[in-house]
């Protein structure tokens, strides 16, 4: 591997590769690492920075498809749970964990709506099992006493409470760090990686780029250009439908709901397969969501999550635990859009969340659909069509065994002594996050490793970082995607401060 980092525009990037990846979310980055493992020249580009659009925007879940396979959806269940494997024991051990789903069975919850969730916790452990998963990783699901149930979530409602379901599935350190450690990951390997590259046209040989820090235009041959720009996907090339959905989440502080340490799912009123998640965070948080909204219109860079949509979660939040919540309860929300393709007649709750690769007239190979867990294998199907459709010399997939930067097994992960928080975010690459803000500002580690705010347990350190080697150029990259302190819009203006300390050291 290189040395290669992330760069922001177009200064000496390529003009003639192998193939040419539009969009930088978790798809593209996955295409962009996949095509140069494989011995391909590559350019992968994104009009505005790494994690964007809706890879930044998820529930932080590595998921198994339990979902889907209550939808009948079953290869799609089978396909997420082999790929939720993948991450957690081969190329993303650093940036997953085991996450323990507590479902209550509370009086509102039926005889019927237990025996189906009891039935589906134990099917998705038939999906792990089936998936090769080690139980180690992911543990069987078992029945809750009212008793284990309190002390494992101590703030649950009591009234009518008859035990819980204990579930396991996969949980993300963050989706947009996954995002920017894959296209470093890419970048380590070869492929150029740039933003601020925002396409102004594509045909299957090549682009017509314009770097959006110098208004310059560029052309870009390539013998095959993939689109991966998901829910804008059907801008950029015609014959495509989407029919986008809005997933809207809440950000509460952990005091919210006192003790929580384990995920709540939460059962939704009269709904037999729908449950509200409340996911703590290890920054102090709980994420709460969400919702199913069909989205008509243009799409927003950053969609906005809709009063009634924020009022619909806290009821059902609420109906779980001892404690109200209240809308003052509530420091932040954001809200993601699916990118589903529009296949057949019926509700966006009912659309298949697999991943569909297309090739329009022009030659562009586009990938749409699927979800952030099946990021890999999306990948692989679209770098697989556009081998095929350009006759490339390429090897055969690599990804499914190939590690991301910093990935090592949770034993080795543990035993290193480095501050827990950017081993969490960076694996085996702390160390290299803090000997490069060393060098970098000449600050001391107690400098670089205090929290820079209030509420905010991010690192100077990790934003130097951010700058250095992830392409980060202004404070939105490095509080709203590098880190997620944008999340709390209040925390996000007591660490402007030190985003901008950062950025001037680190560009010096």
């Amino acid at each position: 591997m290189t040395a290669t980092r992330i760069r922001a525009g177009l200064a000496d990037a390529p003009t003639d590769v192998d193939l040419v990846v539009i969009g930088l979310g978790i798809t593209g980055a996955g295409v962009a690492l996949d095509a140069v493992s494989r011995g391909l020249s590559v350019l992968a580009v994104d009009a505005h920075d790494l994690a964007f659009g809706t890879s930044r925007w998820s529930s932080k879940m590595v998921h198994g498809g339990l979902r889907y396979l209550a939808k009948g959806q079953v290869g799609v269940a089978h396909e997420s749970a082999v790929e939720r494997g993948i991450l957690m024991e081969v190329t993303a051990p650093h940036l997953t964990r085991p996450m323990p789903m507590l479902v209550p069975l509370s009086a509102g919850v039926s005889r019927v709506q237990t025996a189906f969730t009891r039935g589906g916790l134990w099917a998705g452990d038939l999906l792990r099992r089936g998936a090769g998963t080690d139980a180690e990783t992911l543990p069987r699901p078992r029945h809750l006493s009212v008793t284990e149930a309190l002390r494992l979530v101590p703030a649950l409602r009591r009234d009518g409470l008859r035990g819980a379901m204990v579930g396991w599935d996969g949980q993300l350190e963050d989706d947009a760090r996954l995002v920017v450690t894959v296209a470093r990951t890419a970048a380590a390997y070869g492929a150029h990686v740039r933003t601020r590259a925002r396409v102004l046209r594509a045909t299957g040989t090549g682009v017509e780029l314009r770097d959006e820090l110098t208004g310059a235009t560029t052309a870009v041959a390539a013998r095959a250009v993939v689109n991966a720009t998901g829910v804008w996907a059907d801008t950029l090339v015609e014959g495509i439908t989407l029919r986008p959905s809005r997933g809207t989440h809440l950000v509460l502080r952990q005091d919210s709901l006192p003790g929580l340490t384990v995920s709540v799912f939460c059962p939704v009123p009269g709904e037999t397969n729908r449950f509200v998640m409340v996911l703590p965070q290890p920054d102090g948080t709980v994420y709460a969501g969400l919702t199913d909204e069909p989205v008509e219109g243009a799409v927003p860079d950053v969609p906005q999550p809709s009063e009634p949509e924020i009022g619909f979660l806290l009821d059902v939040v609420s109906a779980a635990f001892t404690k109200q919540l209240h809308r003052s309860d509530v420091v932040g929300a954001y809200a993601g859009l699916r990118p589903l393709l529009d296949t057949a007649d019926g509700s966006t709750a009912d659309l298949s969340r697999r991943h569909a690769v297309l090739t329009s007239p022009e030659g562009v190979i586009t990938v749409v659909g699927g979800k952030l867990t099946t990021y890999r294998r999306m990948a692989e199907d679209a770098v697989d069509a556009a081998v095929e459709h350009a006759h490339l010399d390429a090897t055969a997939c690599r990804t499914r065994t190939l590690p991301l930067l910093g990935a090592a097994s949770r034993d080795e992960l543990a035993a290193l002594e480095l501050p827990s928080r950017l081993v969490r975010r960076f694996g085996t690459d702390a160390a290299l996050v803090l000997d490069d803000a060393r060098a970098v500002t000449g600050l001391s580690d107690d400098e670089l490793l205090a929290p820079i705010a209030e509420h905010v347990p991010v690192t100077l350190a990790e934003l130097v970082f951010g700058v250095t080697h992830e392409g980060a150029v202004d404070v939105e990259d490095l509080l709203d995607r590098r880190t997620r302190v944008g999340l709390v819009p209040a925390d996000r203006a007591l660490a402007v401060p030190a985003a901008e300390i950062a950025l001037a050291l680190a560009m010096n």
